[in-house]
């Protein structure tokens, strides 16, 4: 246990943001599907962008990006650590990463569907 007694520093702050920066370097360099989600979310906003959707629509677009995204990180979290507890192949470890894609897939599946809610009438408009 940490009983780091540190007051609140400006300087604390600022490593603290260049920690969460490199969090999310490490998961862009070591995970393929977060280029994925990069993409998907770049595409979706510059879609969004062209559309001019309402304010209420980009703040559950970004909800919903948000999601996928922290979704994401805690996996590559969770995939590291089990590597570290069990660099051996176990079932238990292969259950619990499968758990964890799947939340994964359940956030970009709930994403998808905002945003086919969020499109479909400005889609059907061009029709």
């Amino acid at each position: 246990m940490n009983n780091n007694t540190e007051t609140f520093t400006f300087t604390g702050r600022i490593r603290s943001i260049q920690h969460a920066a490199n969090g999310i370097a490490e998961m862009l360099k070591s995970q393929h599907n977060a280029w994925i989600h990069l993409l998907a979310a770049m595409a979706i906003s510059f879609i969004a962008f062209l559309l001019q959707i309402n304010t209420l629509e980009w703040c559950l677009l970004i909800l919903s990006i948000m999601a996928v995204w922290v979704s994401e990180a805690l996996n590559t979290a969770f995939e590291f650590l089990c590597d570290v507890a069990s660099p051996e192949f176990h079932p238990l470890v292969k259950k619990s990463k499968d758990v964890a894609a799947g939340a994964v897939l359940l956030s970009a599946a709930g994403a998808a569907i905002i945003g086919s809610i969020i499109f479909t009438p400005y889609i059907k408009a061009f029709i």
